[in-house]
């Protein structure tokens, strides 16, 4: 008999782990593949985006799918924490853009491994390649774990860190959803997130924009009325099913959304090639240019306004004849170019799979969760954290943050019901 029982060797787990076994409780922690904190090991390109410094409200800001629910466990344990954690075990951190915080070594496995030092240091006891089949809450008010070569496990708490369906090289393959389904928990409707959107618009099919990159861009996902459902001004880039970079991961689980809300698979996204000018601003850029060079063709005048084919694919969308010099281009036709700079529209069909998404949106319903505790309000001595939960955030260090902060409140929770009820 175990004090507490946690599924998932993931982000979440390990810190739960961590947190469980302070005060010396019994902990056993299942990881069904060869090897922990497999998703830690590849987060920010194998640098692991441990967490983020921004204030709380920024934070949530950059969750979504249910950040609020996070206010509650930061009063516990924080982005602060997060930092005081791997800092005091001598992982230096350092702060890069947009608040992101890194291992000064770059390295992800520094984070891996003081984690696991830290379970090895507490007694934790680990069964890797140990994959659970079934979860039940017996009759004693206790929980029995049984593995798929039927070995059966008891505990007084149990902890489900199983993480979500993506990335399901590194083990998320939804298990967590099984056994939390088998508990009474309702799981809401998983969709991809942080994913690369589809179309199959002419010009993606034909593949003339493709590997072509745009630099600091507005890319908006519009409602049915064409007005903007959300916008995010970052990079992008064209590719040869659609659009993927960091503007396009985040606006995909508002093609998701919209698609719900439209209730049809073609929606429409738009391109501001330049956010930072107004239609006004722009306008005069490109006469400027125009009029510095009127004998030359359209194309020619407006050498470096932007990366070359989307300069040509623009003149070709606006019906600009490629022999047109500046000086004979009619007012209607720069009108056209501005317009289709400022806001180029396209039909989007979809995001690629979930198994291709980076974060799982939907899981376990927060009705369903004390946000103090991480404790199921169904079942006591039942605790879920991280990506099984419902919510999901963008990159940058949140989904991470997320995963850590109520993978701790679940653990320090456990440990303290468990002890409880000796």
């Amino acid at each position: 008999m175990y004090q507490i029982i946690i599924i998932g060797g993931g982000p979440s787990g390990l810190m739960a782990a961590a947190a469980a076994s302070a005060d010396g409780e019994r902990v056993l922690l299942l990881e069904k593949k060869k090897g922990l904190g497999r998703k830690l090991k590849i987060s920010g390109g194998g640098r692991c985006n441990v967490t983020n410094r921004l204030p709380y409200d920024e934070i949530i800001k950059n969750i979504p799918g249910n950040g609020k629910f996070l206010y509650s466990p930061f009063s516990i344990f924080d982005n602060e924490s997060i930092i005081a954690f791997f800092e005091s075990r001598g992982v230096k951190l350092k702060e890069e853009d947009h608040g992101r915080m890194f291992p000064v070594s770059n390295k992800a496995q520094d984070v891996v491994d003081t984690l696991v030092t830290t379970l090895h240091q507490n007694k934790v006891e680990v069964k890797e390649e140990s994959t659970v089949e079934k979860v039940e809450y017996t009759s004693t008010d206790s929980f029995k774990v049984t593995l798929n070569n039927q070995k059966e496990y008891q505990s007084k708490s149990l902890i489900i860190a199983t993480g979500g369906t993506s990335v399901p090289q590194t083990g998320s393959t939804g298990d967590g959803y099984k056994f939390a389904t088998s508990l009474g928990h309702t799981i809401t409707e998983l969709f991809p997130t942080e994913v690369p959107i589809t179309s199959a618009e002419p010009f993606i099919k034909d593949k003339r924009l493709k590997g072509l990159s745009l630099k600091d861009v507005g890319v908006s996902v519009l409602k049915k009325n064409g007005k903007k459902r959300i916008t995010h001004q970052m990079d992008m880039i064209f590719t040869h099913f659609g659009i993927s970079g960091p503007a396009a991961l985040r606006c995909s689980q508002f093609v998701y959304k919209e698609q719900k809300n439209q209730k049809k698979q073609d929606i429409d996204m738009q391109i501001d090639a330049f956010p930072q000018l107004t239609t006004d601003a722009l306008e005069q850029e490109i006469r400027g240019l125009l009029n510095a060079a009127p004998d030359k063709y359209v194309k020619n005048s407006l050498h470096g306004l932007i990366e070359e084919r989307y300069l040509q694919f623009m003149i070709d969308c606006a019906e600009i004849d490629e022999d047109l010099t500046a000086h004979h281009i009619s007012n209607t036709q720069i009108n056209t170019l501005v317009a289709l700079f400022k806001g180029f529209t396209f039909k989007v069909n979809g995001t690629l799979p979930i198994d291709k998404a980076f974060v799982t949106g939907g899981g376990v319903s927060l009705k369903e969760i004390q946000p103090k505790t991480m404790m199921s309000k169904l079942v006591p001595g039942l605790f879920l954290c991280g990506e099984v939960l419902d919510i999901h955030g963008y990159t940058g260090g949140y989904n991470i943050t997320s995963a850590l902060v109520t993978g701790h409140v679940a653990g320090l929770n456990a440990g303290s019901f468990s002890t409880t009820i000796d």
